[in-house]
């Protein structure tokens, strides 16, 4: 059985490999692959499926799944052609080719030739009806062009497209529709852009030392030594992590003790796709100082420490606003205002965005706005961030559009890993909210 397992996801791994060596532009099947490489169908499917995972193939409208260039994270806030496809249920006419080129700016051909020629530039989508000859013009600059309402183009567009690698794409929505969604979509990238994942602090240094279940206090007293560090993973003779170890675990045990009668079992990992805060929270609520970072068949890729994560969440706080997301839309109308005694509070007016379908202001909204306003009196006190442990909201009035509220928190305990606050939602001087939160400092 274990014999079987191991050939298994020896030849998965061997598929992928053989994948990263194929050349860009290369089709591949399941079919192919299973013959070529000699397993089955299913461990040839799932192999290509993680390869696309892994941004190694991409599967495209016509034409299959293809070999294509894997693309760093860096351009994350960049669409591709292929990807506007998706977005606005193209079909794509020509030009096939160019669909992994990133789009830098669309432009609406709403205005005569002429005018729009200074607009159109490489790297471009020209967002247009049924105008051939605007359609061959955006071609020749360089320019990818997207066709509403469902028209089409003539063969000779369509030919020139193909021979200079620029995708002409055709869409039944409407220009307005089209440019919301697009802009939506490139929206949603900044966001993204400013959210560090796991695998953007891994190191690229050799792979991280381990021992084996079957290793002995002497064995980690050896690596101790060499590497002057004392938690390490464990993991079985497929590199799958199967515990943790740390000098707590060892403390008094025989030097010929094995590692699996002494560590930890089950340990909590996290993937490269995990973001930084999920592991800096998960490090917090456990109260564990280090992670495994495996692959999908929880096989060891690397370790991560809280000094890591604390590192990167101190780079996060440093970049700027791109994107906002629902809480800063919400948390963006209120006016800091510091009160005599130095207390904060903070001043706003309920926006129809905050209301629900009965036009009183949403209880969601309220308890992000309580939420946002004690982690930024925290703050002031102690530099860092926080996660939620507990929350208790008492909402006692309704508050309808255009009130004006004034939120008062205040901090009623604070310690090195632990905060405490009360805070208070005014309207017209009486309570209509009231809540009590506790949040643990990311430390």
């Amino acid at each position: 059985m274990d014999d079987l397992l191991q050939e298994a996801v020896t030849k998965h791994e061997q598929i992928l490999k053989y994948i990263e060596t194929l050349p860009i532009g290369t089709k591949i099947s399941v079919r192919k692959i299973a013959k070529e490489m000699e397993v089955s169908d299913g461990t040839a499917y799932r192999a290509i499926k993680e390869a696309e995972n892994q941004g190694l193939v991409s599967t495209r409208e016509r034409i299959g799944t293809v070999r294509v260039e894997k693309k760093p994270r860096t351009n994350i806030d960049k669409l591709t052609f292929a990807e506007v496809v998706n977005i606005v249920d193209g079909q794509v006419l020509g030009g096939a080719d160019g669909l992994e080129k990133t789009l830098n700016k669309f432009v609406i051909g709403a205005m005569q030739l002429e005018a729009m020629a200074r607009y159109i530039e490489p790297g471009s989508l020209l967002i247009v009806g049924n105008r051939y000859q605007v359609h061959r013009y955006a071609l020749e600059h360089g320019s990818a062009v997207l066709i509403t309402g469902g028209f089409d183009t003539n063969d000779e567009v369509k030919q020139f497209a193909d021979e200079s690698g620029l995708p002409i794409i055709s869409t039944s929505y409407d220009t307005f529709t089209v440019a919301s969604l697009i802009n939506r979509a490139i929206t949603d990238r900044l966001i993204k852009k400013k959210i560090t994942l796991v695998e953007d602090i891994l190191s690229v240094q050799l792979p991280p030392r381990a021992l084996k279940g079957s290793s002995t206090v002497s064995d980690w007293e050896k690596v101790v030594e060499e590497t002057g560090h004392s938690r390490f993973a464990v993991v079985d003779e497929w590199n799958r992590v199967i515990g943790m170890i740390a000098s707590k675990d060892v403390l008094g045990a025989p030097k010929e003790q094995t590692m699996d009668k002494l560590m930890t079992r089950n340990p909590l990992t996290v993937i490269p796709q995990t973001s930084v805060t999920s592991a800096a929270h998960m490090m917090v609520w456990e109260g564990i100082e280090l992670l495994p970072v495996v692959d999908a068949k929880g096989k060891l890729l690397s370790v991560i420490s809280r000094q890591d994560v604390l590192k990167a969440l101190q780079v996060i706080q440093k970049q700027p606003q791109i994107g906002e997301t629902f809480e800063d839309l919400i948390v963006a109308g209120l006016e800091e205002v510091r009160e005599e005694g130095g207390h904060l509070s903070y001043r706003g007016v309920i926006t129809p965005q905050m209301t629900s379908r009965l036009g009183t202001v949403s209880e969601g909204v309220l308890t992000t706005l309580m939420t946002q306003c004690a982690y930024r009196s925290l703050k002031t006190h102690k530099k860092g961030d926080f996660v939620l442990e507990n929350f208790t909201a008492y909402f006692l009035r309704p508050l309808q559009l255009e009130n004006q509220i004034e939120i008062r928190p205040k901090v009623i305990e604070l310690s090195r890993k632990y905060g405490k606050v009360d805070v208070e939602i005014y309207h017209g001087g009486n309570l209509v909210c009231k809540a009590m939160l506790a949040a643990q400092a990311i430390d």
